[in-house]
């Protein structure tokens, strides 16, 4: 592996998983989201309840509390082992390096991560509905919060819901076909676009690696797997890797 100049690393939700960030989790056909309130009560919502462009028209105050309470319980969390193994890989890694994360939390950053692509919105940002402006938000976000750009009522969370095309498809292709490494930690394997970019690093001639604590929906389609927890794996795998370019 010693030829290898550029890489692309896909995280999903089982690399936050370990910071005690809660994941979509399927009973039957339905997803659902489970959370503690302000209250300390248990919720579940639906993914058709908080997490599509139809929820917000229907329910604006549900979707726009739900992402509100994901955003407050970031303070009460912080990056493991494998976000801070990425982001030492980050920093020293002398080639081309992509991370692209499936994750709205903001966990790989607070690590030190900065080549770095949140192809789903992030927690911490609002978005324009009239305008596509966006800018850093902490704090709640009510319905009809004003955009300062356009002076309209219309901020939201800064969230690609289910139907919504993700960001930055273009910049995630053109780095996957330059890739020499595709490497894919945490992610179920079955949710599409992210699914398949394994299939087209691999036709550009990529090698690919999956790192996930169990064999995922698109374990097939890797040369290579290791499964175990990511605080773990991640770790392990950048130091080999560092250590091939010493």
């Amino acid at each position: 592996m010693t030829d290898m100049h550029n890489i692309v690393v896909l995280t999903g939700a089982g690399v936050s998983a370990e910071s005690g960030i809660p994941t979509f989790r399927t009973h039957g056909a339905v997803s659902y989201w489970e959370y503690g309130d302000e209250d300390g009560v248990r919720k579940r919502h639906r993914v058709e309840d908080v997490c599509t462009p139809e929820a917000l028209a229907r329910d604006p105050a549900l979707v726009h509390r739900f992402y509100d309470l994901r955003r407050a319980a970031l303070a009460g969390v912080a990056p493991n082992p494998a976000h801070e193994a990425l982001a030492r890989l980050d920093r020293a890694w002398p080639g081309e390096l992509l991370v692209v994360t499936q994750n709205v939390d903001d966990l790989h950053e607070r690590a030190g991560a900065r080549r770095l692509l949140h192809m789903h919105g992030e927690l911490r940002s609002a978005l324009c509905a009239q305008c596509g402006d966006r800018r850093p938000w902490r704090g709640d976000l009510p319905p009809g919060s004003i955009c300062e750009e356009c002076g309209t009522p219309a901020l939201r969370p800064d969230i690609v819901f289910f139907g919504e095309m993700p960001y930055a498809m273009d910049r995630i292709e053109r780095a996957l076909a330059r890739a020499d490494l595709f490497v894919s930690i945490g992610t179920s394997g079955a949710v599409y676009p992210a699914a398949g970019f394994v299939q087209v690093a691999g036709r550009a001639g990529a090698r690919t690696l999956e790192l996930n604590l169990e064999p995922s929906a698109g374990s097939a389609w890797f040369e290579e797997a290791r499964h175990g927890p990511a605080a773990t794996l991640v770790p392990t795998w950048v130091d080999q890797l560092l250590n091939l370019k010493q």
